[in-house]
């Protein structure tokens, strides 16, 4: 079993990302609701709080790995990171991509000088694929979620966090693998552990939240969802340890109460969320969880597609 990072390894990742990776801002999600703050990651550097953890797990590769060259398998946001932070330390980066991945997010991992390839199917054919040329090419791997360095790379958002808001009572997190709410309990349950850490997920493909009920990891059939950065069949084996051991809650949320809070995003702060991004928000304005608490949400990301968005807004209010 890989190690689960300590609280130190976080505050190093912190100081490896100054000037990398954005201090975003905790916004309020409107004027009348003084309980819940935004964690706008959708402002991050490539759009979400990925160039966290990519570029913490890059900058530990040791000189023969970075010549190797780095692999990643990613529906679009851990792309970006990987492409960005690979660019930045003068490493090749080859990243498979589902070839139904948002336009929005193959081009811009295009921009940052990756090769992606496209593969048919899901995310996790995808990531068969990245394991495949890993092999075959003598790439270096670097996942997603199931990484130490990733993990505390994304624990960096705990540590802004407690110090934007220091009286936060919870904390909402969109979760896929489970890397970014793996990263945030850490920090929340070393630093102050009356804060509760909820995890939410699609309920079209809740696959950490059917894993962690069974108490054992379990692989979902594919289902598709709006909520593509979070689009994982099957939880890390560490990240299902961190969320075990150190997350309060996980929820779920429908499709229709993710599209709602995308809007509900865009009309009141005036804040673009792609599917993922928004699920917290979902839970939140569902009452999935409890609402009389000080309460931040992450925006994961703002990397919606265009025409995703388009349809939404016609569904909803056309």
């Amino acid at each position: 079993m890989t190690s689960i990072p300590s609280l130190k390894m976080i505050q190093q990742a912190a100081a490896t990302l100054q000037g990398v990776a954005r201090r975003t801002p905790v916004l309020p999600f409107s004027r009348l609701n003084g309980h819940l703050m935004l964690k706008a990651e959708n402002l991050q550097v490539t759009g979400s709080y990925k160039i966290r953890g990519a570029y913490n797990k890059l900058r530990s590769l040791t000189a023969e790995e970075a010549a190797r060259g780095v692999i990643a398998c990613s529906a679009g946001n851990h792309a970006q990171g990987v492409a960005c932070s690979a660019m930045q330390l003068g490493i090749s980066a080859h990243i498979c991509m589902p070839d139904n991945a948002p336009v929005t997010k193959v081009e811009g991992t295009r921009s940052y000088g990756a090769e992606v390839i496209l593969v048919p199917g899901s995310y996790a054919d995808s990531a068969r694929e990245a394991e495949r040329l890993s092999k075959e090419k003598g790439y270096t791997f670097a996942h997603p979620f199931n990484d130490p360095y990733v993990i505390a790379g994304q624990g960096t958002i705990g540590l802004e966090i407690l110090d934007q808001v220091p009286d936060v009572q919870q904390v909402l997190a969109p979760v896929g693998g489970g890397g970014l709410i793996s990263g945030i309990a850490l920090v929340m349950k070393a630093l102050k552990p009356d804060v509760k850490v909820i995890g939410v997920q699609a309920q079209s493909m809740p696959s950490m939240y059917a894993s962690h009920g069974l108490g054992e990891i379990k692989t979902l059939r594919d289902r598709s969802t709006i909520a593509d950065g979070i689009h994982v069949m099957t939880p890390g084996s560490l990240t299902f340890e961190i969320v075990n051991h150190y997350v309060d809650d996980l929820v779920t949320v429908q499709e229709e109460e993710i599209e709602s809070a995308i809007l509900a995003l865009l009309e009141g702060p005036k804040l673009l969320s792609e599917g993922a991004g928004a699920t917290g928000i979902a839970a939140y304005l569902c009452e999935r969880i409890a609402t009389d608490q000080r309460t931040v949400a992450v925006i994961s990301g703002g990397n919606i597609d265009i025409k995703a968005l388009k349809r939404i807004i016609d569904k909803h209010i056309g």
